[in-house]
């Protein structure tokens, strides 16, 4: 995203997410990103006790990850930084990313309101009690599709990291009961300063993430949506992905990356409301068992969700 029209205000789409959106049929009517956070992000940010992040491996790769800690764990001195007091764990395999000069992209998302904003940027500092980003690009999203969920801080005792190839038995079936994942991308190189990282959500009622032939592929359906198209934009330019997926209940994490393909045009196939779908095959994943410290009591579906089907 770059200034739009020789405004120091809003940021255009780069080149790769306006293909998307034609591709998709239509862009957005407006868009409202900054290169700087409105006061009202600086103060959500600030409330949140977890931020959904992207960063980028050691092959470019993006890596889905989340960060968490006593509200105020994250907070902005100045509309262009966000501090976040939360060192990485050295078992994520986000955590090689998070240095200082890498991009990164940041999703914050009260899952008590279905508010969320993003704030994408660049690493200035990494120290052993947190991180600092200047932001490049701020935007908020609509409330679509995102389930009400209240946490409750718990102790958990965190264990060993599980790597595995592909998919196995235990990550099939939290993927398919899943009514909630999160999905971090990146701009292709050519892109240079308009892009970087980008991290997103999606929903749907539980079962709508798929799986097809040798079961190590995901095939997810893409609901109507802001037509801003910056993950199919970026996916468009650099097919690699990085996938979060949370067990609200035990409060595992599944990370997973793959490779993704993009069917703008499925012909009827996939659950109702499906517009576009994308195929998802799976290279890696890591478990993080009881990684995420909350107890999660669930509140209710979008009101899109619900005009959803699934597979």
């Amino acid at each position: 995203m770059s200034p739009q029209d020789g405004s120091s205000e809003f940021l255009a789409f780069h080149g790769d997410e306006l293909a998307a959106q034609a591709l998709g049929g239509a862009g957005p009517t407006s868009a409202r990103m900054r290169p700087f956070m409105p006061d009202q992000h600086r103060d959500f940010f600030a409330g949140l006790p977890y931020l959904f992040v992207a960063a980028a491996d050691a092959e470019g790769w993006p890596v889905a990850s989340v960060l968490s800690g006593e509200p105020g764990f994250v907070h902005s001195p100045d509309p262009v930084t966000l501090r976040i007091n939360s060192a990485p764990d050295a078992g994520d395999p986000a955590t090689a990313g998070l240095a200082t000069g890498r991009d990164v992209g940041l999703l914050g998302l009260d899952l008590t309101n279905r508010r969320r904003n993003r704030a994408n940027g660049q690493l200035t500092e990494v120290d052993e009690d947190g991180l600092t980003v200047r932001v490049t690009q701020s935007f908020g999203n609509c409330a679509q599709y995102i389930q009400t969920r209240r946490p409750t801080a718990a102790m958990r005792t965190p264990a060993p990291v599980e790597r595995f190839d592909g998919l196995d038995d235990a990550a099939r079936a939290l993927v398919t009961a899943s009514d909630t994942f999160f999905v971090a991308s990146r701009s292709r190189l050519e892109v240079g300063s308009d892009g970087g990282l980008d991290m997103s959500h999606r929903g749907g009622r539980p079962g709508f993430v798929g799986m097809q032939g040798d079961t190590h592929t995901l095939v997810i359906p893409d609901f109507r949506g802001n037509r801003f198209f910056n993950t199919l934009g970026n996916l468009l330019g650099d097919p690699r992905a990085g996938l979060l997926f949370i067990d609200f209940a035990s409060g595992d994490l599944l990370q997973l990356k793959g490779r993704v393909e993009i069917d703008w045009a499925p012909g009827g196939a996939g659950p109702e409301g499906t517009e576009r779908l994308w195929r998802v095959r799976v290279e890696r994943g890591w478990r993080r068992r009881g990684a995420f410290p909350f107890a999660w009591t669930f509140g209710g579906y979008a009101p899109t969700t619900l005009r959803t089907g699934v597979w």
